[in-house]
């Protein structure tokens, strides 16, 4: 074992000493050191209940027959760091948990993990630690929210609370009602409701093998999620006798397996930016052409919040993700029956498998024969560009409006607020790449005001930053070169003309070449931030559509 390292022969009595420091009894030191990397906060919901999950884990390890050891990490909150200078920390933060994971892990030499998460950047970060330090490992998620209600309306984050603020500006509710929603929309611990990069990755996850049948779904306050969790104990004590390891999971089938499943599904956008880096710390070659290939060739036969009203609690109900890998074996040659951390094929676990065809249809009957997810490429994008398919109305595919151009989402809210942002326009907001920002914020904030003024159709807004994987209608992010590059988003002015086409997978700039270029020698040099973590972040990161990996 590893953990022999720290615990075995004459010369490591002082270590052990110090392990018996912590409580450790001599026969316990013998057993497998397995680390619990928990994420738990007070101030995230989806993290406040991982201290119950925590001592479900702990027993697991125990009956199984190893010695756990719980550390922390830190975690941040998309939807209470969105909107200011905070969000800027969020997808650093990813890079940040991933250290801290390898740290703890490598510096201990603990011979398995169990890494509790949810939420967005700390699954993918617990995903790239899991695939660097490549000992055995399970993946907690803590689960979904339940659905929020108030007057028998059934209500989620994004659609009780950030959509509100429009409503409320355009006098479309009471200011009383506001605040009825805002107190109901978010009821109990647990990621947000719908398929927001939360639950879009726990998803992800399941469907690479990192984590057991029905994780990604079962309900935070759920005591399916308290099984799972101690089942998820046991499982890893055998993970570490078997020595089955992340790289025995996480290849490029297993990869390109998630890339399906969250185009069937139409999961967030940040998923692009999530698998490209996993890919990357695992050393396997999955790129944006992976994602290319496949929008073209997958229907989107699931359709959650925020492109519908069915929130992960009904999905669950309905047959969860064990449906969807049922349905996508069948189905789509190219989804791989694989191995996971169950120690069993994809096809037996899911063989008898509970499908409610009303939620998840069968391939052959989709919503849309086109994906959740598309990459569109153009003189604004010519690297590429990321835009939720499954979040845009139909007969919005092709929208050709004027550009209306902001340096930052500060000002773009502003705009909004004081209802400068009209039929036609398409917001443009740059310098908010993962350089430019720096940190890549959402644009949460405006994308939900535009549709909450009921502007969702009629107006468009693209960015070098990113989404929420809440944000519905014609928005398009990941833009590629960013602004702080040297990308034609900083060169759009006011009053130019943008055409978005979905069925060409085209983003372009309406304005003569010779222009542009004209413009570009204008365009005065990027200043990179200089201090703090920003500015060590600012100065390492690569761009999107590489997965804004450091």
């Amino acid at each position: 074992m590893r953990s022999d390292n720290i615990k075995s022969g004459v010369a490591k009595t002082p270590h052990r000493s110090l392990l018996m420091a912590t409580g450790v009894s001599k026969r316990n030191i013998k057993a497998p050191f397995i680390g619990i990397a928990s994420s738990f906060s007070d101030l995230i919901p989806g993290h406040i209940g991982m201290r119950d999950l925590e001592r479900q884990i702990e027993k697991g390890i125990h009956t199984g027959g190893g010695q756990a050891f719980i550390f922390g990490v830190p975690a941040v909150c998309d939807g209470i760091a969105m909107g200011h200078n905070g969000m800027r920390y969020s997808l650093p933060s990813r890079d940040l948990i991933a250290d801290c994971v390898e740290t703890v892990a490598e510096a201990h030499q603990l011979d398995g993990l169990v890494l509790l998460s949810n939420c967005d950047k700390i699954t993918p970060g617990m995903l790239i630690a899991a695939a660097r330090i490549n000992i055995p490992t399970i993946i907690v998620t803590a689960g979904p929210m339940l659905d929020g209600e108030s007057k028998c309306e059934k209500l989620t984050m994004i659609k009780g609370a950030f959509e509100a603020i429009g409503k409320y500006r355009n006098k479309e509710i009471t200011e009383e009602r506001l605040l009825e929603l805002e107190e109901a929309s978010c009821p109990s611990a647990g990621a947000c409701q719908g398929l927001y990069t939360a639950n879009t990755m726990a998803c992800l996850t399941e469907i690479i093998g990192m984590s057991l049948p029905n994780c990604a779904t079962a309900a935070a306050v759920s005591s399916e999620k308290r099984r799972i969790a101690f089942e998820s104990g046991v499982q890893i004590v055998e993970l570490v006798r078997q020595d089955k390891c992340p790289l025995d999971i996480i290849n490029k089938d297993s990869l390109r397996n998630a890339i399906i499943a969250d185009l069937a599904m139409g999961g967030s956008t940040n998923s692009f930016l999530h698998i490209l880096a996993i890919a990357n710390a695992a050393g396997i070659n999955v790129d944006l052409n992976d994602f290319e290939e496949l929008s073209h060739k997958i229907h989107q036969f699931v359709k959650l919040e925020p492109s519908s009203n069915i929130t992960m609690t009904t999905f669950h109900n309905a047959g969860g993700v064990k449906a969807v890998q049922k349905e996508l074996l069948k189905s789509v040659p190219e989804f791989k029956d694989l191995e996971g951390v169950i120690l069993a094929k994809t096809s037996e676990v899911v063989k008898n498998a509970y499908v409610d065809k009303s939620v998840i249809h069968d391939y052959s009957e989709p919503f849309t024969t086109k994906p959740g997810l598309g990459i569109l490429y153009g003189n604004i994008s010519p690297e590429g560009s990321v835009i939720k398919i499954s979040a845009v109305d139909p007969s919005c595919y092709e929208f050709v409006g004027t550009a209306k151009t902001f340096n930052s989402e500060e000002e773009a809210m502003t705009a909004l607020e004081n209802d400068e942002i009209k039929e036609g326009d398409v917001v443009v907001i740059r310098y908010e790449g993962p350089k430019g920002g720096p940190g890549m914020r959402e644009m949460l904030a405006p994308t939900s005001l535009l549709v909450g003024k009921g502007l969702g159709t009629k107006a468009a807004l693209i960015t070098d930053g990113r989404f929420s994987g809440g944000t519905r209608g014609i928005c398009v992010g990941h833009i590629c070169p960013e602004a702080a590059n040297g990308g034609v988003i900083g060169l759009i002015e006011n009053g130019d003309k943008i055409k978005i086409d979905i069925n060409k997978r085209t983003l372009d700039l309406l304005v003569e070449e010779k222009i542009i270029e004209e413009r570009r020698k204008k365009l005065k040099p990027f200043v990179i931030q200089n201090k703090g973590y920003l500015g060590k972040y600012a100065k390492t990161v690569s761009d999107a559509s590489h997965g804004a990996i450091v």
